[in-house]
């Protein structure tokens, strides 16, 4: 069994440090970079990518609204044309390093509140998607499982990849629990290496009510930002290769 592990990095700006990016990095399959609109600056885009490309670690744009004072976490009412717009911008804004540094971008992966709208909303999903189809119809669509972005990929023609979550609950619906709500984020590891043994294993995961619902796991996402993330992610890597699951970039298995 393989699976892709990755991390939401690149998510300082200035002085102000966000996450562990330099331990966490080598520990992981693929890294998702902030591409400034929600966190991130120039110079932190670029020392993430030389990080990664150091420890051969695949890139993915991290794009968002341009909310940086809510760290991309506020729903922004915005049109198809901006959403498009906002994810061309900041997709040329991450090619920009990775061409500097002769590595391609892997994957693209929502950030915060558009991903959780993007979920559920066809047309905003569908947005996106046609921007990444515009500047280069190889990278991977990461989204949440079973989710409308990843049929909205579909329908576009990309390569989509799963994505599942160590740290974070479910609702009923297969749509995590949103931050505001208790329980919505796990910090306990065990919880975590649990929920996620779960899912590789059964292909199903515990909801915050108590209800099994199937799912499928293509990528686990561990978020940059917890501040028990480096714990989690040696936690996980421990576990998984106890388990024989292999970690891979996701292009290998998508």
């Amino acid at each position: 069994m393989k699976v892709d592990l990755n991390c939401d990095l690149g998510e300082s700006f200035g002085v102000y440090t966000m996450g562990l990016d330099e331990e966490i990095i080598p520990l992981v399959s693929s890294v998702n970079v902030a591409c400034g609109f929600h966190a991130g600056d120039p110079c932190v885009m670029q020392k993430t990518i030389a990080l990664a490309k150091d420890s051969q670690i695949a890139i993915g744009a991290h794009p968002g609204y341009p909310d940086m004072l809510g760290f991309g976490r506020r729903n922004l009412d915005i049109t198809p044309i901006e959403a498009k717009n906002y994810i061309l911008y900041q997709l040329g804004a991450l090619f920009a390093f990775a061409k500097a540094y002769s590595v391609q971008i892997q994957h693209i992966k929502p950030h915060g509140a558009m991903y959780n709208k993007a979920a559920l909303d066809f047309n905003l999903a569908q947005a996106i998607c046609e921007a990444v189809a515009l500047f280069d119809e190889r990278i991977i669509f990461l989204g949440l499982a079973h989710s409308v972005m990843l049929q909205a990929a579909e329908h576009m023609g990309l390569r989509i990849a799963h994505e599942v979550f160590a740290d974070r609950a479910y609702n009923d619906d297969g749509t995590l629990v949103a931050r505001r709500e208790q329980g919505a984020v796990i910090t306990d590891s065990q919880q975590a290496i649990q929920q996620i043994l779960e899912i590789l294993m059964q292909q199903k995961v515990t909801t915050i009510t108590g209800k099994k619902i199937p799912i499928r796991a293509d990528s686990i996402c561990v978020h940059g930002d917890n501040h028990k993330a480096l714990e989690f992610v040696k936690q996980i890597r421990k576990s998984l290769s106890q388990n024989h699951i292999h970690i891979v970039p996701m292009r290998e298995i998508v």
